[in-house]
């Protein structure tokens, strides 16, 4: 008979392991897909992991890791600050949206004026946009005990509606002959987040993404609050012994995830998106939560992923162009490395066992 019996205390073995366990079970389910819609297994896994980085045009896409990894990265540092604390926001994706609407909105209020002070007023824009919106789950959580997760991740799809709205309405281009969306920021010097260096894919929001990695690892090693977050994690019993405040917890965490997020989606807009639109989300608010935990919500280890992640998008657009992959299966290629990942963290805290159940 089989088992599962609880360890006395978890394996750090398999914590490290598991990460890349489930990488490697989902090279091998991910190609076994592939093989069922007709394509060669290995040469789809080769054409995700290895044209980005080593193929004929790698030098056009290497900077793209750049691109499609920062916003992850900034995301899964906030995300991973209150899912180390067991506060539960699922809802970064609508704090992304509103960070780039808030965001964008600042920029244009000011076109066409030309000033070194507009690009800085949009960053705390995408700010505080972002920090408001996780706010509303925050504050309805200390002082209601509503249940974060479901307040978080609804507000995404009032997020959704509203970066309609703005499209068609309030942010709509006037010249644009009546097609949805904003004017394009990469076409105005002031508001645009070009590369700091040409054809490197370095821009502002990869600089962000890189001090907020620093700023959380000082936080969680060296700082009173970083302790906080991990004894709430690890004993929340512990926790409120040792006088750790709650409230001040939830609404440090929640609002410094929808910072960092608003952050992405702000840097996002006014460089490789380049506008407002309509489907300007692309899911890095939910993808950044397989990132956040793909790195053990170490900010090292978040930093690695993030590349990861975004390997496997760049990868994923060469596989469909390259072996006409459907969009669909790239997407559940994805999908399967958070399931793999949930899958082997289980054998962190538990063991399996064989034989017959001893009845006392």
């Amino acid at each position: 008979m089989m088992r599962l019996e609880k360890r006395p205390q978890a394996s750090r073995a398999f914590s490290y392991a598991t990460p890349v366990l489930a990488v490697v079970a989902t090279m091998v389910f991910g190609g076994a897909l592939f093989a069922v819609l007709g394509k060669d297994p290995v040469a789809s896994i080769m054409t995700i992991f290895w044209e980005p980085l080593f193929g004929d045009f790698a030098f056009y896409y290497r900077p793209q890791l750049l691109v499609k990894g920062a916003p992850l990265v900034l995301i899964a540092i906030g995300l991973s600050l209150g899912f180390k604390a067991g506060i539960w926001n699922i809802g970064a994706e609508g704090q992304y949206i509103m960070g780039a609407i808030c965001g964008a909105g600042a920029g244009l209020a000011f076109y066409p004026a030309e000033s070194v002070f507009i690009f800085p007023v949009m960053v705390l824009a995408g700010a505080l946009g972002g920090w408001v919106w996780a706010m509303i789950p925050a504050v309805l959580k200390v002082k209601f005990g509503t249940n974060e997760i479901l307040v978080s991740l609804m507000l995404v799809y009032v997020a959704e509606q509203f970066l309609a709205s703005v499209s068609l309405g309030l942010l709509k281009n006037p010249e644009g002959f009546g097609f949805p969306g904003s004017r394009n920021l990469q076409q105005y010097a002031s508001a645009h987040n070009g590369e700091l260096i040409a054809g490197s894919g370095m821009h502002w929001g990869v600089v962000a993404a890189l001090i907020a990695v620093i700023f959380a690892y000082v936080l969680l090693a060296r700082h009173r609050l970083g302790f906080a977050i991990r004894v709430t994690g690890e004993a929340p019993r512990a926790a409120r012994f040792s006088g750790v405040n709650p409230t001040r917890l939830v609404l440090f965490c929640m609002g410094m995830s929808g910072l960092l997020a608003g952050l992405a989606g702000m840097f996002e807009v006014a460089g490789p998106a380049g506008q407002i639109t309509i489907d300007f989300n692309v899911g890095y608010g939910f993808t950044a939560i397989i990132v956040a935990f793909l790195g053990r919500l170490h900010p090292v280890g978040i930093l690695l992923a993030g590349g990861l992640m975004a390997l496997t998008y760049i990868g994923g657009d060469i596989a469909q162009s390259q072996l006409g992959l459907p969009a669909a299966a790239i997407q559940v290629f994805q999908g399967m490395l958070l399931f793999f990942l949930l899958a082997f963290d289980l054998f962190t805290h538990y063991r399996l066992r064989f034989g017959r159940t001893e009845v006392a």
